[in-house]
């Protein structure tokens, strides 16, 4: 029986790209399998990363951009922007003109107050007449309560006056005692009752009245926001 054939032959012609020139030796009927260099994949994962990374890091260069630059916060700035004033409007600032009207607050002084005390106490109507003066207010008529309010007031007072004055002058009048409720008649005139009522001890301090008063007749200050 012949011998098998032996292939030991160099196979420098046979022998695949890549293999470095290297002779290998058949012994059998099967090649050696072939495989792609790994380099080449690392290089193109790393080339993947780096793309991914370069467009984070644009991305958040542009938010911070619009953060810093003022183009960001959109729904905030939109939410700032109602609490602004209409600039075309012509909005009146709250409280240095009357409400309803294009009339400034009256100052004290432009004020005549009639004084009545509802109570049983007396002399009550009198000193809180002169206090007024002193604060002043122009003082009218001075005296006991009618007899639709003569001891019929439970609370510190009443502010009554025609419905012109209900934005205005009793305001005014309002800052000089706490708790007073307004009230609104049929008179023409522009003067206001202050009808003094049983829980009634004093008016409010001086300086907390014209604390009151200032905050009423100046205007608020315009957020910063909204100078621009």
């Amino acid at each position: 029986m012949a011998p098998a054939p032996h292939y030991a032959a160099t196979m420098s012609m046979l022998t695949p790209p890549g293999m470095g020139g290297k002779k290998y030796r058949i012994t059998g009927d099967r090649y050696p399998r072939m495989r792609r260099p790994r380099h080449r994949r690392r290089i193109a994962l790393a080339i993947t990363a780096a793309v991914c990374a370069l467009a984070l890091a644009g991305w958040g260069t542009l938010q911070l951009i619009d953060v810093f630059g003022g183009r960001g916060g959109t729904a905030q700035a939109a939410q700032d922007k109602k609490k602004c004033p209409d600039k075309g409007g012509g909005a009146k600032p709250a409280g240095a003109l009357a409400a309803g009207t294009d009339k400034p607050l009256p100052k004290p002084a432009d004020v005549t107050v009639n004084v009545f005390n509802a109570t049983a106490r007396g002399g009550l109507a009198k000193t809180t007449a002169d206090e007024l003066k002193k604060r002043g207010f122009k003082v009218g008529k001075v005296g006991n309560a009618p007899p639709a309010y003569d001891k019929k007031i439970k609370g510190t007072g009443v502010l009554l006056g025609a419905r012109t004055t209900s934005e205005g002058a009793q305001k005014v009048l309002g800052t000089q005692l706490a708790g007073a409720e307004p009230k609104t008649d049929t008179r023409k005139t522009g003067d206001v009752d202050l009808l003094l009522g049983d829980t009634f001890k004093a008016l409010a301090e001086p300086a907390a009245a014209q604390k009151a008063l200032s905050a009423l007749t100046t205007p608020p200050r315009t957020d910063p926001r909204c100078r621009k």
